[in-house]
């Protein structure tokens, strides 16, 4: 089966296309589980390779985001919740004190698009509210986001507990506009992005250990 056009459809943002496309494909008795991962994840994962080479910007991303998740919602009724995000599920939000999100959507929706369960918190996020996310949804992994140097210390804060507090196999990923891979060893984190574009290679990369 041929999901090139159903990428480039994707690609382009074309959401009534998607939705026709994607209903064709099981029309024709394609399974629904190959249409996520063959279609619909490796569209994303390609786009996320061209903002990484800013080959695409942020608007292209978004707007294949969208079409993607046209796709998917035709999909979620037809897959178990074992099939849909079977990489793992991640935590992701913007620590206490910090209201800038730009940066963090793009990478939930990178993660998204990857086949992660993601559990957007949002932004000026306490250590608490990170905390209790991760024991509800059982993650695999926490995204911190922050992009002021005063909400450094808060990110440093919300590490510790979660250390201390979380699950054993927690996994935790910082990155932002001043935060270093020095500072993330610092307050040991265990991986850190400094854009949006690897944040996916770094998920993967720790959840798989």
């Amino acid at each position: 089966m041929n999901f090139e056009k159903l990428k480039s459809l994707i690609s382009s943002g074309n959401v009534p296309e998607v939705r026709k496309s994607v209903e064709d494909l099981l029309m024709s008795g394609t399974e629904p589980l190959k249409i996520l991962n063959s279609g619909l994840i490796e569209a994303m994962e390609e786009i996320g390779e061209k903002f990484k080479k800013n080959e695409v910007y942020v608007p292209e991303v978004l707007m294949a985001a969208r079409a993607m998740k046209e796709g998917v919602s035709i999909l979620k009724p037809l897959l178990s919740s074992e099939q849909l995000g079977t990489k793992g599920c991640i935590i992701i939000g913007t620590v206490k004190g910090d209201l800038h999100d730009i940066g963090k959507n793009i990478v939930a929706i990178m993660l998204e698009g990857a086949g992660f369960k993601v559990i957007d918190l949002g932004v000026d996020v306490s250590p608490e509210k990170f905390l209790s996310a991760v024991i509800e949804h059982k993650a695999d992994l926490v995204a911190i986001s922050a992009l002021l140097t005063t909400t450094m210390p808060s990110m440093k804060t919300t590490v510790s507990i979660l250390k201390d507090k979380g699950p054993s196999n927690l996994k935790i990923m910082v990155g932002g506009a001043p935060v270093t891979k020095e500072f993330a060893e610092e307050i040991q984190a265990d991986g850190f992005s400094e854009e949006a574009g690897t944040a996916v290679d770094t998920a993967k990369k720790l959840i798989s250990g």
